[in-house]
């Protein structure tokens, strides 16, 4: 296994998926269910998670040779969205601003089970996700990349599960002082990886600015 594409592959993902970050999030939008339900919510949350992810991982290449869209082009494209994903967490806006238009959103305050929408997707799933897992085992593409990088979803995954099922518990012990020094941190190795993505594709689209 590739330990080095593993580490990265981590990194990148527990800072767009950060379960802290996204906690107050989450315990709004269970705060009409009982404690039982929520964890329930919870669980499922990280299921839909786990089978996007697998999903994307295994069909993001075949997806961008279907439109004629090379890795490097979309390793371009890719690291401007991680980019601006990363200075809005910078700037205080997280990594889970995307949680749909407002009318999505305003339909959503009327479904009692919010796990796959708005919390798998587009909150825990969304286009800094499905960035990485598209980008990171093309650097590498062999079983080994694609290992790595699954190793890395399925541990944040379980990190997810463990969070958001005692979401109630954690909630009352991260200040606000916490969770505001966790996002500007993981935002800033989020930008850190999304200009080494940019770097990558533009050097490898442009040979003559190497």
């Amino acid at each position: 296994m590739d330990v080095v594409l593993f580490a990265k592959a981590f990194a990148a993902l527990f800072a767009i998926m950060n379960p802290f970050v996204a906690l107050p999030m989450f315990l709004s939008l269970t705060s009409g269910q009982d404690a039982k339900t929520q964890r329930r919510t919870g669980l499922r949350a990280a299921l839909y998670s786990a089978l996007l992810g697998v999903v994307i991982l295994l069909a993001g290449s075949p997806v961008l040779g279907f439109f004629g869209v090379s890795v490097d082009d979309f390793r371009i494209a890719g690291g401007i969205v991680l980019l601006m994903i990363g200075l809005g967490m910078l700037n205080g806006a997280g990594s889970t601003a995307h949680t749909g238009t407002p009318t999505e959103q305003e339909h959503h305050t009327q479904v009692n089970d919010p796990s796959f929408y708005p919390l798998a997707f587009p909150m825990m799933v969304g286009p800094g996700t499905i960035t990485t897992l598209v980008l990171l085992p093309g650097s590498n593409s062999s079983p080994a990349g694609y290992l790595a990088t699954g190793l890395a979803l399925l541990a944040v995954i379980v990190i997810l599960a463990v969070v958001l099922f005692f979401a109630a518990d954690i909630g009352h012990l991260l200040s606000q002082t916490l969770r505001t020094i966790m996002t500007r941190l993981m935002g800033m190795i989020l930008a850190a990886i999304a200009v080494e993505m940019v770097v990558a594709g533009l050097t490898a689209v442009f040979p003559g600015l190497r």
